[in-house]
């Protein structure tokens, strides 16, 4: 099986995207194909024995579009200011229209040499000529109706198709009868109708790509945010260079103020880089040697060079935009629900159309009228809005998890992810940094803790201890300067020794004491925090306990309150770690998480996900680690970091650009949003429906409630107005 995204041209509306999509998934050799309107593209899923790429743009043409190849960037229509003028004239045209049409009838002024009742052949052929501009105008919608009735896939464009062609031959027959001399059948002419109907379809169309063109905004300006050109350093020499010229290992040049041009690993300098518009955190972060910078983030403060490492494709930023287009590319159940009802509609709508225009010729009503109705119920019936229902709330939402850093790998999990009741944590990692940092200090100087650790961490910078790690972390981060040291020396099992102006400083555990025979005054702080599970670090200044530290792989900044907010919220969390039992207990009463399952092993993980699903658990499962990645493939939505593994990034739907786990909280508002937006949409389209159908057959005709193919078309250009304006609705969701 083989997998391609093909770039369509030629989609207007919702049936133009499930005429083509029903099309391909009729072909042989197509395992799966989802047609997206809203980034103009078919993702296709497919037998490489049977088909290739030439093949399937041939089923793209025999549908009535047209591929422009495979799928490479998301680009905005470049026929907009085309597009604005040509609707504009045709407005115009459409006032003069239904004035020459109409006006006689409320005693506006008219020209004599076009007055139907002393001049109805010129009447005719004015109208005749604004109509025929009407239809070409117009023409694919004509074209891609009856193509997709060949098809047997009929659409929206069908019954528009089907009601324009009817309206206009009728009336062209009695332009015919006019020219023979039948003035009364001046009465019979329904140009405007088919001319009115194809404008408010083009201007709903109008409408709608305004709307398309807004839900992409998000990514197109992950897309937008890299640089052009960069600066390289060759033998010493800086270079400006395109982006393209940038290779693997290249050294990049960056300063205060421009963007980063590739992802790479800082080898020297140090600065505050600006990454809110890939990972929606929004304060700058702190990056020094060693760490990694996002194309697209900004520098704040420092100069530094980085080793180029990802470029083109590989890029983070090519890797967003890849998951957000894939994800548009599947279809939650509620979006094919809508897809399969649409597919009934429509033959149900042609078949009440005939039905109506048959009863009405039995009950002895003149052939003019039977038509007219016939064609009014084909246009208000036109399934436009409950087309749009689904889609665009979901890319909308798409885009909005984009921008605040929540990558989703399928759009079920929009639709899904409001449903979880349970949610599993890994520890470490997770809900932990995964690294140790100082937690607790018990400081017995008159030296602020910045100074004392100035001095512990000077010390410690010359270790390789894992534990040292935390100590320079916490110079970096708060920019503070190493001390000098003089006659470091490491005491293998028991700590380091360091001299500090003429100070010797001794760090290490409790068995360093004893081996320098120092008095240890401090056991009941040493025991309060080994309770906390810390590793402790005495401070010992010319032989004297001058302070406690407790070292500790510390819960994550925000994680305490996101427990708290589940537990509100009735959404089980369980902690599910290999780490022992004494451990996890420790984190887990710190966030406030009953359910701990310690000691487990990575198979064990996914069994027991397997187990609680069994209980009607609708499980999502956050971890980050290869051990987690069996536990991520079986929970109902896995959710991972982007700095996690490479097999639990692959394993999850979700990952978390900012590596926020307050974003769990948001994918879920999102996601209950987003269900309710589209069951709103749903409403009012088939409310719509419901309600002008009768109307349109004329079963309220005896109250005096009636509609014509031209007020039809407006009525439905007001529902799809409905449905989008309150699918954008969900753009201002905070």
């Amino acid at each position: 099986m083989k997998k391609i995204i093909l770039s369509i041209d030629g989609m207007t509306c919702s049936a133009c995207s499930n005429g083509l999509e029903k099309y391909l998934n009729k072909q042989n050799g197509i395992i799966n194909a989802s047609v997206n309107l809203v980034l103009a593209n078919a993702f296709i899923e497919y037998d490489e024995k049977i088909l290739n790429q030439e093949k399937l743009e041939r089923f793209v043409q025999e549908a009535g579009f047209k591929s422009l190849g495979e799928f490479k960037e998301i680009k905005s229509n470049s026929n907009n200011k085309k597009q604005k003028i040509l609707f504009i004239v045709f407005t115009f045209l459409a006032i003069i229209l239904m004035y020459i049409s109409m006006g006689h009838m409320v005693n506006l002024p008219t020209l004599k040499i076009i007055y139907p009742h002393s001049n109805p052949i010129n009447y005719c052929i004015v109208l005749l000529i604004l109509t025929i501009a009407f239809i070409v105008y117009g023409f694919e919608i004509i074209k891609n109706g009856y193509k997709n009735l060949i098809h047997k896939t009929p659409n929206m464009d069908t019954l528009v198709a089907i009601g324009v062609v009817s309206s206009f031959f009728y009336s062209l027959y009695s332009m015919y009868m006019i020219i023979k001399g039948y003035n009364d059948y001046i009465q019979n002419l329904y140009f405007e109708s088919a001319a009115i109907v194809i404008y408010f379809i083009k201007l709903g169309r109008y409408i709608d790509k305004i709307s398309k063109d807004k839900t992409k905004e998000a990514i197109q300006k992950l897309v937008e945010i890299t640089p052009k050109n960069a600066v390289i350093k060759v033998d010493g020499i800086e270079k400006n260079v395109t982006l393209d010229e940038i290779h693997k290992g290249a050294l990049v040049v960056c300063r205060p103020g421009e963007k980063i041009a590739v992802d790479g690993e800082i080898v020297l300098g140090k600065t505050h880089i600006d990454e809110s518009l890939i990972t929606g955190e929004s304060k700058p972060v702190l990056k020094t040697v060693g760490q990694k910078v996002i194309a697209g983030s900004i520098n704040y403060d420092g100069y530094i060079e980085y080793k180029a490492e990802k470029i083109g494709k590989e890029s983070t930023i090519s890797d967003i935009v890849r998951l957000v287009v894939e994800a548009s590319n599947t279809k939650a159940p509620i979006a094919k629900l809508a897809d399969t009802v649409s597919g009934y509609f429509v033959p149900a709508v042609i078949i009440i159309a005939i039905i109506t225009f048959i009863t009405y010729l039995i009950l002895g009503f003149d052939f003019a009228t039977s038509i007219i109705t016939f064609v009014t119920v084909l246009v208000v019936a036109c399934p436009c809005s409950l087309g749009l229902a689904t889609p665009l709330a979901i890319v909308i939402s798409e885009g909005l998890c984009a921008k605040n850093g929540i990558l989703i790998k399928k759009s079920e999990i929009l639709e899904n992810a409001q449903k979880v009741n349970t949610i599993i944590f890994d520890k470490t990692g997770t809900l932990t940094y995964g690294k140790l940092k100082i937690s607790e200090i018990i400081n017995y100087t008159s030296l602020d803790n910045n100074k004392l650790l100035q001095l512990v961490a000077s010390i410690e910078s010359k270790s390789t201890h894992p534990i040292a790690k935390a100590f320079t972390d916490y110079l970096n981060e708060n920019k503070l300067e190493l001390l000098p040291v003089n006659k470091f020396e490491n005491i293998s099992g028991f700590g380091i020794i360091g001299f500090i102006d003429n100070n010797e400083i001794l760090l290490g555990n409790s068995k360093l004491l004893d081996k320098y025979e120092i008095e240890n005054s401090h056991l009941d702080d040493e025991n309060s925090l080994t309770k906390n599970g810390n590793s402790i670090i005495y401070v010992v200044k010319n032989k004297k306990i001058i302070a406690l530290i407790g070292v500790n792989d510390i819960v994550k900044e925000n994680a305490k309150k996101v427990i708290e907010s589940l537990n509100k919220s009735r959404i089980e969390t369980i902690m599910l770690t290999g780490d022992n039992k004494a451990t996890a207990e420790i984190i887990g009463k710190e966030l406030g998480i009953n359910n701990i399952i310690s000691n487990v092993l990575p198979s064990e993980k996914s069994k027991i996900i397997n187990d609680l699903k069994i209980e009607n658990k609708y499980i999502m499962m956050c971890g980050d680690g290869i051990n987690d990645s069996p536990a991520l493939a079986s929970a109902s939505i896995g959710v991972s970091f982007n700095n996690s593994t490479d097999i639990a990034m692959d394993s999850a739907d979700v990952i978390l650009n900012n590596n926020n786990l307050y974003n769990i909280i948001k994918l879920i508002t999102i996601s209950k949003k987003t269900v309710k937006n589209i069951k709103q949409n749903l409403f009012w389209a088939f409310f719509y429906n419901a309600l002008m159908i009768p109307i349109a057959v004329g079963l309220l005709k005896p109250f005096g409630i009636s509609i014509t193919p031209m007020f039809a078309s407006i009525a439905m250009v007001f529902s799809s107005i409905t449905v989008i304006l309150n699918a954008l609705r969900l753009k201002d969701k905070k």
